[in-house]
């Protein structure tokens, strides 16, 4: 089953309901994206993609998503 961009931002939107958000991908399993959170203050850049590799990390393991290539970063 294909998973969408916007249902990878939906899964992370659940646990980061503030965080600017943008993923992008329209071959149903490589993906971009960039997120922006204030959670990720004070954390390094392994720690941030750590940490929303997690929310996702059931879409990966069953096998709905291949690749999710992140940025990630504490607003400015």
């Amino acid at each position: 089953m294909a998973i969408s961009a916007r249902d990878i931002e939906a899964l992370i939107r659940e646990k980061m309901p503030n965080a600017t958000i943008q993923i992008e991908g329209d071959d149903g399993v490589h993906f971009q994206g960039l997120v922006i959170d204030e959670s990720f203050r004070g954390m390094n850049r392994i720690q941030q993609q750590r940490s929303v590799m997690a929310i996702i990390k059931p879409k990966v393991d069953s096998g709905e998503i291949h690749a999710l290539g992140l940025t990630t970063r504490a607003p400015e």
